[in-house]
């Protein structure tokens, strides 16, 4: 699975919103199908909340498919 790295400038960024400005995901309606699907990982954990808030240091990761670290 690649792993890529996805600079961010705030304090936290959405988990929803992360999937969308990593170009994990095409739109937003994707990103949430996929979240309630139990498709996408925090830090190895499957995580089903779109308003996860996600730092610096965080591996965001949607199964099988492709991962980033947040810095």
């Amino acid at each position: 699975m690649p792993e890529n790295k996805v600079k961010i400038t705030t304090e936290f960024i959405k988990l929803d919103a992360l999937l969308k400005f990593a170009s994990m995901t095409g739109s937003g309606g994707e990103a949430k199908m996929l979240i309630q699907d139990g498709q996408v990982t925090v830090n190895g954990e499957v995580c089903t909340m779109r308003g996860k808030k996600i730092r610096a240091g965080d591996k965001v990761a949607i199964i099988g498919e492709s991962e980033v670290e947040v810095c």
